[in-house]
């Protein structure tokens, strides 16, 4: 008889446990989508009724919205760090590096309220050094793009993650929503440079005239390799984003 009892409460608390991680979860998803959408300063009750749950239900998982906002940091900062070893596994280097730039570009956008409001507590309330995953991350994918010879070498990782964060926050209010991919565009032309042997290229370095002295115009690879369906960067470069947002759309 006591077997039987304490079998069903082992089920009982198994089922709970469940539940309890499954309503995390959905408490998650719905507080990355209201605070991209509204801020940091979101209502928790919208966050609690998007998810399904009940406001007790949201204060059970997180105390205050200090602990919601570096859950979701912190979610969101761990997905984007894994996905850049998905890339580097599924791309060539410098495709990679352009695809996680973008997300990057993404990530900064939509979180840059969050960091600030963050700063009234302990960082370490985090778990986790975002800035150093991110930071490593972005290294991983610099070195192989240097590597393999397409990307510059006087490049630092911060440097490149400052350009991105800058043009996050100065397109962050902007009504075009595509300047942002433009921008980053500018950038990757700056990152790489042509692949060794490509003798289209001048030596000097990208964003020069093609081999025959016409003109090197924005689209037609300029020496980085051909260019794939849809703006998609192939083993050379040639990635653009603004044009893979546009076919998207």
């Amino acid at each position: 008889m006591g077997t039987r009892d304490d079998d069903g409460r082992g089920r009982a608390a198994r089922r709970e446990r469940t539940d309890a991680r499954r309503n995390r979860e959905r408490l998650l998803a719905a507080a990355r989508e209201v605070f991209a959408e509204e801020g940091p300063e979101a209502s928790l009750n919208a966050i609690a009724r998007r998810a399904g749950v009940g406001p007790g239900t949201l204060y059970r998982h997180f105390p205050n919205r200090q602990a919601l906002l570096a859950a979701v940091l912190r979610d969101r900062v761990e997905r984007l760090c894994g996905r850049a070893g998905e890339l580097a596994a599924g791309q060539p280097p410098d495709a990679a590096l352009a695809h996680w730039l973008a997300l990057f570009l993404e990530h900064a956008r939509d979180h840059q309220g969050m960091g600030g409001a963050l700063l009234v507590q302990d960082a370490r309330a985090l778990g986790i050094d975002c800035h150093r995953m991110i930071h490593d991350a972005a290294a991983g994918l610099l070195d192989r793009a240097r590597r393999r010879g397409t990307a510059r070498a006087d490049l630092a990782p911060d440097d490149l993650l400052r350009l991105v964060v800058g043009i996050a926050l100065s397109t962050a209010r902007d009504a075009d929503e595509g300047q942002s991919a433009r921008l980053l565009d500018l950038v990757l032309d700056a990152v790489f440079r042509p692949a060794p042997g490509d003798r289209r290229a001048r030596s000097g370095g990208a964003g020069g005239s093609a081999a025959g002295g016409g003109e090197c115009r924005r689209g037609e690879g300029c020496g980085r390799g051909e260019r794939g369906p849809a703006g998609e960067g192939r083993a050379g470069g040639g990635w653009s984003v603004s044009r893979r947002k546009a076919t998207a759309q």
